[in-house]
């Protein structure tokens, strides 16, 4: 396929222009949406606090290769119950012997205790439900989507802001299951989790959860090692035999890691005009590949652009 594009490019910068239509702009003065995030200045470009990075080490797999899952924890106003209780259960070294038991095709992988036995450490709290949502006039921020971007086909609009994806609709406001993000694991209502149970998205968005799940953060690096995983075998994708399980070496907030362990990340403020021109180009692809504008993007489409950091 790749010949083919670049036969197809050379064809095209070959053939003459007609006297009635102008020549097309050059490849390069048409960016692709990744190429406008590169572009970037670095005053557009947010520092990922080593406090909200949560550093989940699977057991190195079979040829001995590492496997680090980095997890940015969601931000206040959001979810901070269930933020509060993993901080505790990642400072007790709860998930430490853990394992990733479930792994259901085009939806989630999720880990905790397999047993359900372990014990829990005290004073994780009890969050209700009401704490799905929050206010949406509890973060006033300048929103730079063209109208057409913040179209949802589930609610009022849905819209990347504060680096997140967020659903506003009657003065509510709640994060987003897009690819990548992380939610608790919970019983019948009214249980709503304790966070000891997570999972990450590793599928099309399931925007049916939205509200009715708590999300807690998402994976900005390592999400292949959870997506590339074999599929439970089990009701729901869960493993079936404690030999399927994919052992969990360690979970810490990345501040008790050594300083020289510590991931450094950053990501494109969604408040800036980079990431307006990036979201436009993701919903009107006008790079050679594409033949038509789409004309708008779903929220998980435009995904936040999130880089390591020197």
């Amino acid at each position: 396929m790749k010949h083919s594009l670049l036969a197809a490019a050379a064809a095209l910068a070959l053939t003459a222009p007609s006297a009635a239509q102008p020549a097309p702009a050059p490849a390069a003065e048409i960016p692709s949406p990744g190429e406008i995030a590169a572009a970037a200045p670095a005053k557009d470009w947010i520092a990922i606090p080593a406090s909200d990075l949560l550093v989940m080490d699977l057991a190195r797999d079979a040829v001995g290769k590492p496997r680090r899952v980095v997890i940015q924890l969601m931000p206040a106003p959001f979810s901070q119950g269930w933020v509060g209780n993993i901080r505790k259960l990642a400072a007790a070294h709860w998930w430490d012997g853990t394992s990733v038991n479930r792994v259901q095709d085009n939806y989630v992988a999720q880990w905790g205790d397999a047993t359900e036995k372990k014990a829990l450490p005290e004073g994780l709290a009890v969050v209700p439900e009401s704490n799905y949502v929050v206010s949406g006039r509890a973060f006033p921020i300048k929103v730079v989507l063209r109208r057409q971007n913040r179209k949802d086909a589930y609610t009022g609009a849905a819209i990347p802001r504060l680096g997140w994806p967020i659903a506003l609709d009657k003065g509510s406001a709640w994060p987003v299951h897009c690819y990548g993000m992380v939610g608790v694991g919970r019983n019948l209502s009214p249980d709503t989790g304790s966070g000891a149970e997570l999972y990450a998205v590793i599928g099309h968005a399931p925007r049916h959860l939205d509200r009715n799940i708590a999300l807690v953060g998402r994976v900005i690096s390592g999400i292949e090692y959870l997506s590339s995983l074999p599929r439970g075998t089990g009701a729901l994708g869960f493993y079936e035999s404690e030999a399927e399980r994919v052992p969990i070496a360690s979970i810490r907030i990345a501040t008790d890691l050594p300083p020289a362990d510590q991931p450094k990340f950053e990501y494109l403020s969604t408040e800036s005009d980079s990431f307006a021109k990036y979201a436009d180009a993701r919903a009107n692809r006008r790079d050679p590949f594409f033949i038509k504008p789409a004309g708008g993007a779903d929220v998980c489409n435009i995904p936040v652009p999130v880089r390591a950091a020197k």
